[in-house]
């Protein structure tokens, strides 16, 4: 069973998720904002939490990792790269390492940009990128150059395009009013947007989203694109630089 059939979105502190899945007798949830939260939601499922997977170190996504742990005895897996910075590992992962859960098989990919160590969990069907690709954006630099996190952005290009990217954090609104102002005329981007706000009226989460969705409407994914070099005044330049480019005026809106 893919981690996808039945995946749980369970939102955390103020914007962030938290993701669930279940594949045999192994119950996994990846990141770890709050443990509240995530307590009250496997009690409603009924499953019982074996497995804590990290993509990185920062507080929004790993404060609530020693409250499961003491609860429920789960083993922990992260980066080996970012370990003195996470919370004790049971399962240190290096970049092309398997995790196994239940049936389930993800692949660990290494997408430092966002923190220098980070990392995001392939399984079928479902990319968990923490704050790397990000739904309509990627996660600011705060630790990386451009270069890097565009690099780490190309890692899921052979994905299939109805993978879920499943991302930390209900950013995606104001993300897309971003990647307006950069394509004003992508019929995708203004679809999505209309959709987002149905979302989010309903009180539904915007994430996860796919990966198809994702190469139409995010800006970060869209270096190639004649109008993206356009708009960013990056005609003639590498899709680095365009990427670079997007990325500052992201930061400055």
């Amino acid at each position: 069973m893919s981690p996808r059939d039945g995946l749980v979105t369970i939102p955390c502190l103020m914007d962030n998720y938290a993701f669930a899945f279940r594949s045999g007798d192994r119950v996994a949830v990846v990141d770890v904002p709050e443990a509240g939260p995530i307590t009250d939601a496997l009690a409603r499922l009924g499953w019982e939490l074996t497995d804590i997977l990290l993509t990185h170190h920062h507080p929004d996504h790993v404060d609530g990792v020693a409250e499961l742990k003491d609860r429920t005895g789960s083993q922990v897996w992260g980066a080996a790269a970012d370990a003195h910075r996470l919370p004790p590992l049971d399962h240190a992962l290096a970049p092309g390492d398997t995790v196994t859960i239940g049936a389930a098989e993800g692949r660990v990919i290494d997408v430092s940009g966002h923190t220098i160590g980070h990392i995001a969990f392939l399984f079928d069907g479902v990319a968990f990128t923490g704050d790397s690709l990000m739904s309509g954006g990627c996660g600011r630099l705060m630790e990386g150059e451009p270069d890097m996190m565009f690099e780490s952005l190309a890692r899921f290009a052979d994905l299939p395009g109805d993978t879920l990217i499943a991302s930390g954090h209900e950013y995606t609104a104001t993300n897309l009013a971003y990647a307006r102002t950069l394509e004003p005329d992508n019929p995708a981007l203004i679809s999505r947007i209309a959709e987002v706000e149905r979302l989010r009226a309903e009180g539904e989460p915007s994430v996860p989203s796919t990966l198809g969705a994702e190469r139409n409407t995010n800006p970060f994914l869209r270096a190639h694109v004649p109008g993206m070099k356009a708009a960013t005044g990056t005609t003639g330049q590498s899709d680095a630089i365009t990427f670079a480019a997007a990325r500052r005026g992201r930061d400055a809106f």
